[in-house]
């Protein structure tokens, strides 16, 4: 059995659209204050580790950003929800089981279930922080919106509908299902990092945010 976590000094939950950059912005900052102090932990881990081993897939080829992947995004996706019906926690326990390090970066949170769970358990450790891309510089990083069938009976176009709310009960497809719209509103962000791909920009927004890492140390 794995080894309880230890209670981190500061917990951060990022979030973001698809291709806008949320595991390069946690890599950077563990890369920054250093593996012995900065983890990084993926709420998809666990779950894509297990949905692999119920449905007989290559669980190292789920973990990157393939075709093979995105084959699978879809259904992943509504066996993730169901998981998380039965049980909203079993996912955030399992990412952070074993975790020594001060600093945790949860690179995807995804749901308001998430960050309720890491504030009930975690309190003002705590901290959310939102990365934000234009769709531009999504699209050269290989982003098309992805709709289900209520949000292709709105739009016909790859541009997502500004309106369109995502849903928990008709056939959701990806940019409109609830991963990815499900913090869009309802979570106040403590800092909103922009990752269009400038370096010194993205310097500027990462210095606060690690002195206020560091502070907590």
């Amino acid at each position: 059995m794995a080894a309880a976590a230890a209670a981190p000094r500061a917990v951060l939950l990022v979030s973001g659209k698809r291709k806008s950059g949320k595991d390069f912005v946690a890599e950077e900052l563990r890369n920054r204050l250093g593996p012995d102090v900065c983890a990084v932990l993926r709420l998809s881990g666990p779950l894509k580790e297990q949905y692999a081993k119920e449905h007989g897939l290559d669980f190292q080829r789920l973990l990157d950003a393939s075709a093979y992947k995105e084959t699978y995004r879809q259904d992943m996706i509504r066996w993730g929800e169901e998981k998380r019906r039965a049980d909203p926690g079993f996912f955030c326990r399992t990412a952070v089981e074993g975790a020594a390090q001060p600093v945790w970066v949860v690179s995807d949170a995804r749901r308001l279930s998430d960050v309720e769970w890491f504030r009930d358990v975690h309190g003002d450790a705590v901290q959310t922080v939102r990365v934000v891309a234009s769709e531009e510089t999504r699209k050269r990083r290989n982003w098309v919106f992805t709709a289900g069938e209520q949000g292709n009976a709105a739009s016909q176009s790859t541009t997502p509908n500004p309106g369109l709310r995502w849903h928990r009960g008709g056939p959701a497809g990806v940019d409109d299902a609830e991963s990815e719209c499900g913090l869009d509103q309802g979570v106040a962000f403590d800092w909103v990092i922009t990752n269009d791909g400038d370096e010194r920009c993205l310097d500027e927004q990462l210095e606060p945010l690690l002195r206020s890492l560091r502070g907590r140390l």
